[in-house]
């Protein structure tokens, strides 16, 4: 999840600020099977060959050519503007080229139905060694976009509302030598489905999975080779479901060397309560409407109609909003959805904190009568991972979802939180102790959970961006992550309220991303140089 500010042509695309967006295109007809022949000779009476096209498979092989840049281009590209000159001193100059490749492939939805997405495949090339032969794949999964037409192979294109993370994404990892697969998702860009499964944990990681097995069909074809190497991370949106990719992937046997889910609302459940209980994200607005239509599909009891949770104003069609053809800016202006206001003003219960009641206000979207059964379920049937305030046991639980919820949208949230496996390969968790858009506790607390489960203390690293106070591998991110606030604050405009107020709205789309992702790449050179 993200918060609703414009970015930066580098900064993480948020869903709740898009630029314009195009219309999606239709899915391709499907391949055919060539008839057989009855003349003689060999091969008399055998079929045609089959068409594959089960989940994993590729609609269109080789993926077309996106784009592709030298090492020397792209250092250029970053080296144009300030806010690419930041990120160079973050990645690191680039070492390879990058050629990106745009592919179709077979997935589901939230139904189980069969559909289709896209991804980008970006492969790196040159003289390096790091750029040539076998190298390892990162699998990455991106953060929420309202964009209906977010396309992550597109990212040269500045338009596009994936450029800002992919062009993080290319330049912290295929521009060092990483083969990047980034899946668009189900429900984006050329997808049919009507609608993203948003947090649906169980289609999202299938989906992950779904891209990586069509884009390694097609690695002969585009001078990529895998060393067998398998590292999954994503950011926001995108750490929750690259662990649910690690997840669906231990299930079904399938080899992972490490993962980084990095700001993840990976305890969905926890945020769930946690809003319904004063304490709303950044973003709410954009986020529960993307909820309850995912959940609304995977489950079917979400509501009974849209205006059990919303108010009028907003009931007709919040059902297919999203992800929208209509920049979020203009939804806003229109007031399809309001920018800031979850809740009634005066509602109960209110705003755990004084800096909370900008969630509350006129034109609201959800119900008070809404809230109240939501909270009255919370107080009836609590779930023990979900305590507020938190506690040091409700925080490491051996049982977080040991509830059992009446009300549709915490059942969906308890159904889809991911406090309920265990890793058995390396994991860093990486995030922000003050992140306003996912609350930091949902990071402790998944990790709290694995470790009470059992995980090994070295399996198991968590960063808090905030914790200046240790000393190790990732203290340089920290003390990154300092300096890029500090400097956002002393060039904002304005009283020392408004400065704070600046950071805050970057905190979590733009400032922690670089730096989440740079202990990730460490994280795994580390893991790989110890022969993981």
């Amino acid at each position: 999840m993200k918060t609703p500010q414009q970015p930066s042509r580098l900064s993480m695309q948020k869903g709740a600020a898009s630029a314009a967006l195009i219309g999606a295109a239709l899915l391709l007809a499907a391949c055919g099977g060539g008839g057989g022949g009855g003349g003689g000779g060999i091969g008399i009476g055998l079929p045609p060959p089959a068409t594959d096209t089960g989940r994993g498979s590729v609609v269109t092989d080789p993926p077309e050519q996106a784009s592709k840049l030298t090492a020397d281009q792209f250092r250029s590209l970053l080296e144009a503007d300030a806010s690419g000159r930041a990120l160079l001193q973050v990645t690191g100059t680039p070492k390879c080229g990058i050629e990106t490749r745009y592919l179709e492939y077979r997935t589901i939805g939230g139904k189980n139905e069969a559909t289709n997405a896209t991804a980008a495949v970006m492969v790196p090339s040159g003289a390096d060694v790091a750029c040539n032969g076998a190298r390892p794949v990162v699998l990455y999964a991106h953060g929420t976009t309202a964009a209906r037409n977010f396309n992550i192979a597109k990212w040269t294109e500045a338009g596009q509302p994936a450029a800002g993370e992919g062009l993080l994404v290319a330049a912290m990892f295929a521009a060092q030598g990483y083969i990047v697969v980034a899946p668009n998702y189900a429900g984006y860009d050329k997808s049919t489905l009507p609608y993203h499964p948003y947090l649906n944990g169980d289609q999202q990681g299938k989906d992950m999975v779904d891209a990586l097995t069509a884009a390694r069909k097609t690695f002969s074809g585009i001078n990529a080779t895998d060393a067998g190497s398998l590292l999954i991370t994503g950011y926001s949106q995108g750490g929750y479901v690259a662990m649910a990719a690690h997840r669906e992937m231990q299930a079904t046997g399938k080899a992972v060397t490490a993962s980084a889910p990095l700001s993840a609302p990976s305890a969905i459940g926890l945020l769930a309560d946690y809003t319904f209980q004063g304490w709303p994200a950044l973003g709410s607005t954009l986020f529960v409407p993307l909820l309850s239509a995912s959940w609304q599909q995977q489950f079917g009891d979400v509501y009974g109609s849209t205006s059990d949770i919303y108010e009028s104003q907003y009931t007709p069609g919040i059902d297919t909003l999203l992800p929208s053809l209509t920049p979020i800016t203009t939804l806003f202006a229109n007031g399809k959805l309001p920018q800031l206001a979850l809740f009634p003003a005066g509602a109960t219960p209110g705003p755990v904190s004084l800096d909370l009641s900008i969630f509350y206000g006129a034109n609201n979207l959800i119900r008070q009568s809404y809230l109240t059964q939501a909270a009255s379920d919370i107080q009836a049937n609590p779930c023990p991972g979900n305590a507020l305030p938190p506690t040091a046991s409700s925080l490491s639980t051996t049982s977080p979802l040991d509830c059992r919820p009446a009300v549709g949208f915490r059942k969906a949230a308890r159904a889809n939180d991911l406090r309920n496996w265990l890793p058995t390969r390396p994991v860093l968790m990486c995030g922000g102790a003050n992140d306003p858009t996912v609350n930091f506790l949902s990071t402790r607390a998944t990790a709290g959970y694995f470790r009470a489960r059992g995980m090994p203390a070295a399996a198991l690293t968590v960063v808090d961006l905030e914790d200046n106070a240790t000393t190790d591998a990732y203290s340089a991110a920290r003390a990154g992550f300092a300096q890029a606030k500090s400097t956002l604050a002393q060039n904002s405009p304005g009283s020392e309220a408004d400065k704070a107020r600046a950071v805050t709205l970057a905190y979590h789309g733009t400032l922690a991303p670089p730096f989440c992702l740079a202990s990730a790449r460490g994280f795994f050179q580390g893991v790989l140089a110890a022969g993981g």
